[in-house]
């Protein structure tokens, strides 16, 4: 019993040191800020105040107990957000169904992951903690802040984010049910039947619901009908409550997806990686969907094989809301290169470059209210950079979340692990090749398990 009570007792203590999620009072004197969405604001200030940006200005006061940055000859810029990440969650695929909707990455996640902290050492304040691609219709997402420091998992969790869900269109989930487990989808047109199965299925659970809603107090024998999660998730997606974010490559899939998404009065859609994105940009641009790429991947696997590093600036130029995102634990961290690349590929503007991984991937998760460029009223997601960001000489300083520094270049110890094994090797460079991308991770292992 005394263990018991001891154990519970350091569970409780754990949470109330790692768990309060703190934010910070700071001020950035005298930096470059790349606002996003008013310009380029030189020898400028940056105020945060309880997590918030209160002031953006020149010589402004430094509050008591507000921790002083200098930022003279440094560029100062919305913390990056990639809109396509697996960091930080302990489980990616629940590829045990072409539809499992009602599983979520929210109640996976893994705060003393070290991809974390190497994110923020390369700017990166937020991420789409993302279910993978193994499912037609996958889990639900979780938008995270990186709030390395903390054990709690809530402390990551952006409150008040909307939700969202994984889909996958093509080879990933024809290949884990079809070829692995010979059930529908085997071939593309299955996929899309997926689709219109499970929609067709939410939309008669809705009827079922809303007829007793409608009878419940005028008839005593009304039933209410069976709750399923699942249907329920797919009724939301419906009524615009969550926002679908579809793995995708091929062009004709991706139109595929927006008619079956019309016939259902679905709008809310953002295609991942649209490798033949270019191919289709004016029909995304017309239905509204959003775009998050790779800058220069493809060629990994067969479906792969065409695409253009000119995708993202093919798009932008179509008015569709377009950004680049990582699908990696390592290319989390050189983002602001990725970005840098839609400058040789496509000639797009610096303020273009930059919002591709700053306002239009909080955009496309809807959080663009409170993150993605820095203005008055937003969160103190800030990244501070030597050189400037799309420069392949920048080198990321210093990077604050709620207005607490989260990665300091300076004065961070070499060792930032929170959980450490003594037995793990870490390299210092990027030095295994998966034969799959990180939308894949675990399915094999499920497929073969006990062969």
């Amino acid at each position: 019993m005394k263990k018991i009570i001891n154990a519970i007792l350091f569970t409780f203590v754990t949470i109330s040191l790692f768990g309060q999620l703190d934010k910070g009072d700071v001020l950035i004197k005298n930096g470059t800020v790349l606002t996003i969405t008013d310009g380029v604001l030189e020898e400028t200030d940056v105020l945060i105040q309880n997590g918030k940006i209160t002031r953006i200005g020149k010589s402004l006061r430094t509050p008591s107990g507000a921790k002083e940055i200098d930022a003279t000859g440094m560029h100062v810029m919305p913390g990056i957000i990639d809109a396509h990440s697996h960091i930080a969650i302990d489980a990616v695929n629940e590829g045990t169904n072409p539809v499992t909707a009602e599983v979520f990455t929210g109640d996976a996640i893994d705060p003393m992951d070290i991809a974390i902290y190497r994110a923020l050492a390369g700017g990166v304040t937020s991420s789409h903690a993302m279910h993978g691609s193994a499912n037609a219709i996958g889990g639900q997402c979780e938008t995270i802040k990186h709030h390395y420091g903390s054990y709690n998992p809530e402390d990551l969790k952006m409150v008040g984010a909307p939700r969202t869900i994984k889909f996958a269109l093509g080879e990933n989930p024809m290949r884990v049910h079809g070829e692995g487990r010979g059930i529908q989808p085997r071939t593309r047109m299955g996929v899309e039947q997926v689709f219109r199965k499970a929609f067709s299925e939410a939309t008669a659970y809705m009827k079922a619901w809303e007829k007793y809603n409608n009878e419940k107090n005028t008839n005593p024998k009304a039933t209410a009908p069976t709750y399923n999660y699942r249907m329920q998730t797919l009724a939301d997606i419906i009524t615009g409550d969550i926002i679908i974010h579809c793995h995708s490559y091929r062009a004709d899939e991706i139109l595929m997806l927006m008619n079956v998404c019309k016939d259902f009065g679905i709008k809310k859609l953002c295609f991942q990686h649209v490798n033949e994105g270019f191919k289709v940009a004016p029909e995304l641009a017309e239905f509204g969907a959003s775009a998050s790429v790779f800058a220069d991947w493809w060629a990994y696997k067969f479906e792969v094989y065409y695409s253009t590093a000119y995708n993202a600036s093919i798009l932008t130029r179509n008015g569709v809301v377009t950004s680049i995102n990582s699908d990696s634990g390592e290319l989390i961290r050189h983002l602001f290169h990725e970005a840098g690349k839609t400058q040789r590929y496509g000639d797009l503007s610096d303020n273009e470059a930059l919002s591709l991984i700053t306002i239009n991937p909080a955009k496309q998760l809807g959080v663009a209210d409170r993150i993605g460029s820095l203005e008055v009223g937003k969160d103190g997601d800030v990244a501070i950079f030597k050189g400037h960001p799309l420069s392949i000489y920048a080198i990321p300083q210093m990077t604050i979340v709620d207005g607490i520094v989260r990665f300091d270049i300076n004065s961070d110890p070499t060792d930032m692990r929170m959980d450490v094994n003594p037995e793990e090797v870490i390299p210092a460079f990027y030095m295994e090749v998966e034969e799959y991308d990180n939308c894949m991770e675990g399915v094999f292992e499920q497929l073969f398990q006990g062969q």
